[in-house]
């Protein structure tokens, strides 16, 4: 079990220089944007404009603060997400561009080296005690708006606003949380 403390996260431009983002994780260890084979992060986006290109990488984008923002994926549809949406998965090598619903936002993007790595990201509400099975891989917890105690494996740790637990197994276990927040359960895989 491995915490990974709001405090200690890094603090970087984005690609396309447009912005900051909160990097809370990267394998391997260290790497630049443009070799990561997967990356989670948080960004606050204040102005309506267009996604940074990512080559071969998939990406998954939730939102987790603000009034919400439209996505037009590659000249679609802008599609509405907000705190409420469920995350929306999409390729980030397709231009997409951003509108603000009211105000700023702040997003958690997930993202992984396409050919490589896959992920899923799940929104839970936890109110009091839920449970888990997780598979092998690399599994990481996201709390957002309050507190919630994290055991697994004989294990036991405190998140607290933005912080992430990060664990590394090789056969599944059953990940157990109390508390009240919003969790965002991130499921990352070797292809």
């Amino acid at each position: 079990m491995k915490i990974l403390r709001a405090a200690d996260h890094k603090r970087m431009p984005w690609k396309n220089g447009g912005g900051e983002t909160v990097e809370i994780a990267v394998t391997p260890q260290g790497a630049a944007l443009a070799d990561f084979d997967w990356r989670i992060s948080m960004a606050t986006v204040a102005a309506d404009g267009p996604f940074s290109i990512f080559p071969g990488i998939d990406r998954t984008l939730s939102i987790l603060s603000g009034n919400g923002m439209s996505l037009a994926l590659a000249g679609q549809k802008p599609v509405l997400l907000t705190q409420a949406s469920q995350p929306l998965a999409f390729a980030a090598d397709v231009p997409v561009m951003a509108t603000l619903a009211n105000g700023p936002i702040t997003d958690l993007n997930v993202m992984t080296r396409r050919g490589r790595f896959v992920h899923d990201v799940e929104r839970n509400m936890i109110d009091g005690d839920w449970g888990r099975t997780v598979a092998s891989g690399t599994t990481l917890l996201l709390c957002r708006g309050g507190t919630v105690t994290c055991s697994y494996g004989g294990e036991t740790g405190i998140l607290s606003e933005n912080d992430a637990l990060q664990i590394e197994i090789r056969t599944p276990v059953t990940l157990a949380l109390q508390g009240h927040a919003i969790c965002y359960l991130i499921r990352i895989q070797q292809t």
